[in-house]
């Protein structure tokens, strides 16, 4: 890959296979795992969907234009070869939302 993988980019990504109600399909997913893991070569991921459903785990978010939301609620780990192409990078104010959601996720 030319772009060096960071925490907050957004890729497309290859989600398939999947099982039952895990969110599939070639999408956009957020990079959520800290730079300094990325020699594992694996990454934590949360999808981006247009299908909005305003649950607390989810974050609005307009990618190239359409609407969406960062779907903190199907976190997953994949291999880096499901990271197909570079699309963006959060903004600060949408990182530090993500973060802070994360934060409430695991702390209670």
């Amino acid at each position: 890959m030319a772009h060096k993988i960071k925490r907050f980019d957004i890729y497309w990504t290859n989600l398939d296979p999947t099982i039952g109600a895990e969110i599939q399909k070639k999408r956009p997913c957020v990079i959520i795992s800290p730079n300094e893991i990325h020699f594992l070569k694996t990454y934590l991921i949360a999808p981006i969907t247009s299908k909005t459903r305003q649950l607390p785990t989810r974050i609005p978010i307009t990618l190239k234009g359409i609407d969406g939301e960062i779907v903190l609620d199907q976190i997953r780990a994949i291999d880096q070869t499901r990271l197909l192409t570079y699309i963006d990078h959060l903004n600060n104010t949408t990182a530090d939302k993500m973060l802070a959601i994360l934060q409430e996720m695991f702390t209670k």
